[in-house]
C-alpha cells in the first residue's frame, strides 16, 4: 500500500508544457524475475494530475512487487521544482508534467538536481462536463467551442500563471476562436472570473457549480467525469520521470523507476488513459543515468 501521498492543500497545479530535445530513446523491458526488492518509503514528488493514480494503483502495485512503499507530495511541477531548489522538499524521484521543468533543474546554475529524464507518457486535454448540466445534451451533439459560449454557461479552468493545464485551456479557446472567428470565445479566454485552484475544480464540477471544465484524460478517468474531446485541438500533458541527484534512498528510487517503466507500470498507465509509446525519448545526459538503468537505454 502507499504509505502516504500528500497533496498541498489537496491541491495540485502543473507547469507549462514545452518541447524538448531528444538525446536517446528508452526501450521498455518486461519486469525481471530478479527485480530489486527492499523496504521503507521511496519519496516521490509528483505532478498533481497523477495523485489518484499514484495513491490508488501505482503505489500499491509497486509495494506488492518490491516491498517498498511510496511516500510523497503531489503538487504543481514548477512549484515542486522550486522547492527542490530551495531544499524545502527532499525526494528520491521527481515526476513532472512538463519536460521544461526537468530542464530547469539541470546544470550547476540550477543546482544540478537533474541530469537525465524520460518522457514516459502523455495525456490529452479534454472538456469534462456535469451530466446533469442543462447544457449536457448540447455538449454531446454540438461543437464544444460553440456550446461553452452560450449564455449562462459556466466554464472553469485553472490559472495559466501557475498551471500548464490553464495554459493549454486558454490556448485551446484562443485557437478555436481564431479557427471559427468567435469573438465571444476569445473574450472568454481572457476572463479570470472562472479560474479556480486545481484542487477545487473537480469538486465544483461535480457539485453543479460549473457546467464544464478543462481536464487531462487521466484525471477525468480517475474522477469518472463525462468528457467530450476538444475537436480541432491537440493539446496534452507530457509526463517525465527522473531520479534526483543526491536522492536519500537511491536504491529505492531506482526500484521505483524500474517498476514504472516496466511491464506492470506501463500496463497501469495504459489502463488509466495515458498514452505510453513503445520507445520513449530520454533527454539530458544519458551516460549519467545509474548503471542499473543503462540496460533500458539505446541510441535513438
Amino acid at each position: 500500500m502507499c504509505q502516504g501521498f500528500g497533496r498541498r492543500g489537496i491541491g495540485f497545479r502543473l507547469f507549462a508544457l514545452a518541447s524538448f530535445g531528444v538525446a536517446a530513446v528508452l526501450v521498455f523491458p518486461g519486469v525481471r524475475a530478479g527485480a530489486a526488492t527492499g523496504s521503507g518509503p521511496v519519496e516521490v514528488l509528483s505532478a498533481g494530475s497523477l495523485v489518484d493514480l499514484m495513491q490508488q494503483q501505482l503505489g500499491p502495485a509497486f509495494h506488492t512487487a518490491t516491498g517498498y512503499t511510496v511516500n510523497g507530495v503531489s503538487g504543481g511541477s514548477q512549484e515542486l521544482a522550486a522547492e527542490i531548489k530551495g531544499r524545502t522538499q527532499q525526494a528520491d524521484v521527481f515526476i513532472s508534467a512538463a519536460p521544461s521543468v526537468d530542464a530547469s533543474l539541470e546544470g550547476a546554475a540550477n543546482g544540478s538536481w537533474v541530469s537525465w529524464y524520460a518522457n514516459f507518457a502523455t495525456s490529452p486535454l479534454q472538456l469534462g462536463y456535469n451530466p446533469h448540466s442543462r447544457f449536457a445534451r448540447q455538449l454531446r451533439s454540438e461543437p464544444w467551442w460553440k456550446v461553452v459560449t452560450a449564455k449562462g454557461f459556466l466554464l472553469g479552468w485553472t490559472d495559466p500563471a501557475t498551471d500548464p493545464k490553464g495554459v493549454l485551456a486558454v490556448r485551446a479557446m484562443q485557437q478555436a476562436a481564431t479557427s471559427h472567428h468567435s469573438a465571444v470565445l476569445r473574450s472568454l479566454s481572457r476572463s479570470t472570473a472562472t479560474e479556480f485552484p486545481e484542487e477545487t475544480l473537480v469538486g465544483r464540477l461535480q457539485a453543479g457549480q460549473l457546467d464544464a471544465g478543462f481536464f487531462y484524460s487521466v484525471e477525468a478517468k480517475a474522477a469518472h467525469l463525462a468528457t467530450v474531446p476538444l475537436t480541432g485541438e491537440r493539446l496534452a500533458a507530457s509526463f517525465t520521470v527522473t531520479v534526483l541527484n543526491g536522492a536519500p534512498d537511491h536504491a529505492g528510487a531506482l526500484a521505483f523507476v524500474d517498476f514504472l517503466l516496466g511491464r506492470q507500470g506501463r500496463a497501469i498507465l495504459k489502463r488509466n488513459g495515458l498514452d505510453v509509446p513503445g520507445r520513449v525519448p530520454v533527454s539530458g545526459d544519458k551516460k549519467s543515468a545509474p548503471p542499473s538503468l543503462q540496460r533500458m537505454f539505446s541510441s535513438g
